[in-house]
């Protein structure tokens, strides 16, 4: 009788069994890795991205009609009490902005120090010594799939990458595919798909290290996630058979001992 049980249990062990590369993280990566430069990276404007701009100069009357007017926004029916709030620009289909003054400019495809010198540039005929700052506020990245929390995060930055994004959504569970993460971009209309292996140090020289507005990161289930998915409602059904025929032996081993 100890023997079934014995035999049982390490059928259970056998199939539960994961080495630690399985699981773990950027592997084959050594200490002399260090020489990978990304600081570098810059994301651009594209289409639908909502941007705050602000104009400030020595002269705060001059700078005036080149910043769009805040608005209230009701906190509540009751009072009509409101908040002040500053109006954003929407990057078109065209991937221009309507600026105050300079009319329809063309941002898509600037990062935020090409259009900081662009707009500086223009605004320098109108007044002296312009100051400009530029702030994406609709930058969001979507996590699915097998991660602790799923979700659409707003970035606090506008520069984020795989491994933060999935750090925001609870990293993966322990049935997350980690060789083929898959990311969605969306380039002004024309989605892409990529796969990534986020045990291979190649991750850092991945096109899509560094996430773009409105990206989604997909992590699939892996094969254990699967299995135990195909079988699905009927797995208490198989365990109260394994246990019901277990006892039955045991009970049939018991009788002929006795005997």
């Amino acid at each position: 009788m100890k023997k079934i049980i014995s035999f049982t249990l390490l059928i259970g062990l056998l199939f539960s069994c994961a080495t630690k590369d399985d699981v773990v993280y950027f592997n084959g990566m050594d200490s002399s890795d260090n020489s990978i430069g990304l600081d570098s990276y810059s994301p651009t404007y594209h289409i639908d991205d909502e941007l705050i701009i602000v104009v400030n100069a020595l002269d705060a009357e001059a700078a005036k009609p080149f910043n769009k007017s805040s608005v209230n926004i009701s906190q509540n029916i009751i009072d009509a009490q409101g908040r002040e709030t500053i109006q954003t620009y929407r990057v078109d289909p065209d991937g221009n902005i309507n600026f105050p003054v300079l009319g329809m400019l063309k941002i898509a495809g600037l990062n935020r120090a090409q259009a900081t010198i662009m707009l500086q540039d223009k605004l320098s005929d109108y007044i002296k010594n312009p100051i400009v700052d530029i702030e994406t506020v609709n930058y969001r990245i979507t996590v699915l799939g097998e991660v602790n929390r799923p979700g659409t995060f707003t970035a606090t930055n506008e520069r984020i990458t795989l491994v933060e994004a999935i750090s925001l959504a609870g990293d993966l569970t322990i049935y997350g595919e980690r060789e083929n993460v898959l990311v969605i971009q969306d380039y002004d209309g024309k989605k892409t798909y990529t796969r990534v292996n986020l045990k291979s140090d190649e991750l850092f020289n991945s096109p899509v290290y560094y996430l773009s507005q409105n990206d989604v990161v997909y992590v699939e289930p892996n094969k254990t996630r699967a299995k135990n998915s195909s079988i699905g409602a009927q797995t208490g059904v198989i365990l109260t058979s394994m246990s019901l025929l277990i006892s039955m032996t045991a009970l049939v081993v018991t009788i002929l001992n006795n005997n």
